[in-house]
């Protein structure tokens, strides 16, 4: 059996059975399997996650200024505490690189890892360098959660959605996939050629692909209003969604004509393929959060972006995520979602 068998997210529950113990230690409050790992420490709490940006995988490295880069490396992983409500803190940053990397491009590098670490409050405090085949960015970072009167983290979690909560997402959606694409084009691409007159838009999308905004603030307004179920999306809507849905042992319904799509994706490309990427593109960096209603209007009210309500989670033996055209009906999914190990024809962005 090889690695694509099973595919990411069945390669990490087998990991998660041959840490047996350890994965449930005493101090440790959300192990393996959330957007990143919650443990207590002397009346408080510690979020740690890690993320690793692959050359030719997770970027293209002929188009991708290493100063956009940086940014990104970081972003994603604050992104991943704010999925917690959590407060980004410190991070480790490690480089693997070949040995004809020009040094320019390193110093471009930690100028956008400068600039993420300064906008979202973090502390940039080592890491390490490595030679490798392959240009590699390896971001670890540690965050902040208060604890309740119990000493019990308060953070969202996957496994935390109950029937009837609504599901909302903060931002828009697809932007991220599309400006992808549009990074790649070439010059048989007949919508991006069309829309060349429309450049505006292409730049949009393009900068929703190099520098992702993490939803920081966010994720602390929707833990102050009392919601305790999120999840960033970094695979795709429907992805992501159905990890909530197997965690917290429950279904889902979207509805299409509820998805803030990305205005920029709407103006370059088909609905089919605008569509397609809201809910498979991945990339996007927004919060999808599982609440009641009063507590997602709550945190709507005090959000720095827009918050739209897209669905609700509901009863569901098969545990499902699913699409909803404008009359009720069941949609066929579009394909995607991202998983690293299964062979899928397209690079994640």
């Amino acid at each position: 059996m090889k690695a694509s068998d099973l595919g990411e997210f069945g390669l990490i529950a087998r990991l998660t059975e041959a840490l047996g113990s350890q994965a449930r230690a005493g101090r440790l409050a959300v192990g393996i399997g959330d957007d990143a790992a919650v443990w207590r420490s002397d009346g408080s709490a510690v979020i740690a996650t890690t993320d690793t940006l692959v050359a030719g995988v997770h970027f293209l490295p002929e188009r991708t200024p290493r100063r956009d880069l940086g940014w990104k490396a970081l972003a994603v992983n604050v992104s991943d505490v704010a999925a917690m409500g959590g407060v980004p803190d410190f991070a480790l940053v490690t480089l693997a690189l070949p040995e004809e990397t020009p040094v320019s491009q390193i110093d471009e590098l930690y100028e956008g890892l400068s600039e993420a670490a300064e906008a979202y409050g973090v502390v940039i405090a080592g890491g390490d360098v490595v030679r490798s085949p392959t240009e590699m960015v390896s971001v670890t970072l540690t965050g902040r959660a208060e604890v309740d009167a119990a000493g019990e983290p308060l953070v969202m979690r996957r496994d935390a959605a109950r029937e009837g909560d609504l599901l909302a997402v903060t931002g828009c959606l697809g932007g991220a996939g599309g400006g992808l694409r549009a990074l790649r084009a070439a010059p048989e691409d007949e919508a991006l050629r069309e829309a060349a007159a429309d450049s505006k838009a292409v730049r949009a999308l393009i900068e929703r692909h190099l520098r992702p905004q993490a939803r920081a603030q966010a994720g602390r307004a929707a833990l102050s209003a009392g919601i305790r179920c999120a999840i960033d999306v970094s695979d795709g809507l429907l992805q992501d969604l159905g990890h909530v849905c197997r965690a917290s042992g429950l279904g889902a319904t979207i509805q299409r004509d509820k998805l803030p799509i990305d205005p920029a994706l709407t103006q370059l490309y088909e609905a089919e393929d605008a569509l397609r990427y809201a809910v498979a593109g991945g990339e996007d960096y927004e919060l999808l959060l599982a609440g009641s209603r009063e507590s997602i209007d709550e945190a709507a009210r005090q959000s720095d972006v827009p918050l739209t309500v897209i669905g609700e989670m509901v009863a569901d033996p098969e545990r499902r995520a699913r699409l909803l055209d404008a009359s009720g009906r069941e949609m066929a999914l579009p394909s995607g979602g991202w998983d690293h190990l299964r062979p899928s024809g397209r690079e994640r962005g």
